[in-house]
């Protein structure tokens, strides 16, 4: 149901860990729209996929033929965890399985299908790949299980409340996309393979050019509302600007403010990462914050150009956010920009305000192209707070506060917000009608790849 027809290969089929018991794991090689994939499948009916040391050993032999060989690997998982009778030799195993997890990270991709139970040590594995796909109420992943959480805390939860699929995807961050089925979940991880390379370094997978879609193209000029607190679908400009074709997006439950997806423009797949206005205005906050970097950091380990869309009010104040180490969390997002080395465009549409607007992408964080669009406002705050903070005894005294500030906030907008200013300073490269953003993205990134493909 993943690989291609009649293209899987398994690995030492007879490999058993007693007799007529099998290894407990079915794994191998086969192909994905003729790409070459490794796969490690739990087996549910040995054992309820225990990992043994046999299991660990058969598992392991997979992930170096697939790190020495540089393809990626798909782990299907349904698994109780660390095999009771195996004892410290099951837990050897998994330790020896995570270690190869962390060599892999460098080097291939990793994906983790949830299609049943996952505890314990069947859980970790999954959180040392890059991208973790759970069944809708069929998978879970949890350190300990309802039985073992009620003894210790007296806590009643079932499995799907300890671990289920809206927890991780919603709430945790754990995993990445929930899925109704199996089905979807191999499609997924198809359509997720299609645009990544086999291994860093490898060549990016190229597909032929598709327009972007022509009613989202017409539509463009006035999408996005002058007024900064009008919220509008920044999916609608992406389809205005990436090729009118199949794209992933990946954690679109969680933290929903920020978009994190990918997509092809002038057939060369990218990672787009991109503020959402209908969530929270598109505000950054601790989850928000490491989503991004996780998804940036991503991309750049695996040579994907990033596409940064920015309409950004900041980063979430008070007290709340500050407890949950908003700074430390933007700051990962600030390191994953710089240490990115594969193209970076960034394209303000409406507004960045702040240390929000260093952390999306800007010049200062290396980015290779940046633009801002005419109508577009970069300062340290907005024209709002940015008034009522200089001008606060003039507001105060003033007979119509209301229209000072108004008046006051006309000037600042024109003075200090102004993407021209920027422009000027050669901090962003040119201001740009938002019709333009697709060719000058498509012109900046075959001048970065070499016109690679085009």
């Amino acid at each position: 149901m993943l690989v291609d027809p009649g293209s899987f290969v398994e690995m030492t089929p007879m490999r058993s860990a007693s007799p007529g018991a099998g290894s407990g794991v079915v794994s191998g090689w086969g192909t994905t729209d003729g790409h070459s994939v490794v796969v490690v499948s739990h087996d549910a009916a040995v054992a309820s996929g225990a990992i043994g040391a046999v299991m660990a050993e058969a598992i392991q032999k997979a992930q170096r033929f697939a790190i020495d060989k540089g393809y990626p690997i798909v782990y299907i998982n349904d698994s109780g965890g660390a095999r009771i009778h195996d004892g410290i030799f099951a837990l050897h195993g998994c330790g020896g399985i995570f270690a190869l997890n962390i060599e892999a990270q460098s080097r291939i991709p990793q994906i983790s299908l949830i299609l049943g139970p996952c505890a314990g040590a069947a859980a970790y594995s999954p959180a040392l790949t890059d991208w973790t796909i759970m069944v809708k109420e069929q998978g879970q992943m949890f350190l300990t299980g309802p039985d073992i959480v009620k003894a210790a805390t007296g806590e009643d939860a079932s499995a799907e409340d300890i671990g289920g699929s809206q927890l991780h995807t919603k709430v945790s961050g754990v995993a990445h996309l929930e899925v109704d089925s199996e089905e979807e979940a191999f499609h997924a991880t198809r359509l997720l393979l299609s645009f990544l390379p086999t291994h860093k370094g490898g060549a990016q997978k190229r597909h032929d050019p598709v327009p972007a879609n022509p009613h989202s193209v017409e539509a463009l000029p006035t999408l996005v509302p002058e007024k900064s607190s009008i919220v509008f679908d920044m999916n609608k400009l992406l389809d205005g600007v990436l090729d009118n074709g199949a794209r992933l997006e990946l954690m679109p439950e969680h933290a929903p403010s920020i978009l994190t997806l990918f997509a092809r423009i002038d057939g060369h797949a990218v990672g787009v990462l991109a503020n959402q206005p209908n969530a929270r205005g598109g505000i950054l906050d601790s989850k928000a914050s490491v989503k991004a970097a996780r998804f940036v950091e991503f991309c750049g380990r695996f040579d994907l150009p990033v596409l940064t869309f920015v309409d950004v009010p900041g980063f979430l104040p008070g007290t709340v956010e500050e407890g949950r180490g908003v700074i430390t969390h933007g700051a990962k997002l600030l390191k994953a920009y710089v240490d990115t080395k594969s193209p970076k465009l960034t394209v303000v549409v409406r507004k960045s305000y702040g240390g929000a607007y260093i952390a999306m992408g800007s010049a200062s964080l290396g980015a290779h192209a940046n633009w801002a669009w005419a109508n577009s406002e970069i300062a340290v705050m907005g024209p709002g707070g940015a008034v009522a903070l200089l001008h606060r005894r003039a507001l105060k005294e003033a007979e119509e506060p209301t229209v000072l500030r108004d008046e006051l906030a006309a000037v600042y907008r024109e003075e200090v917000a102004r993407p021209y200013l920027a422009a000027e300073a050669g901090i962003v490269d040119d201001v740009i009608l938002p019709e333009e953003t697709r060719d000058r993205m498509i012109a900046a990134l075959r001048m970065l790849t070499h016109g690679q493909g085009s």
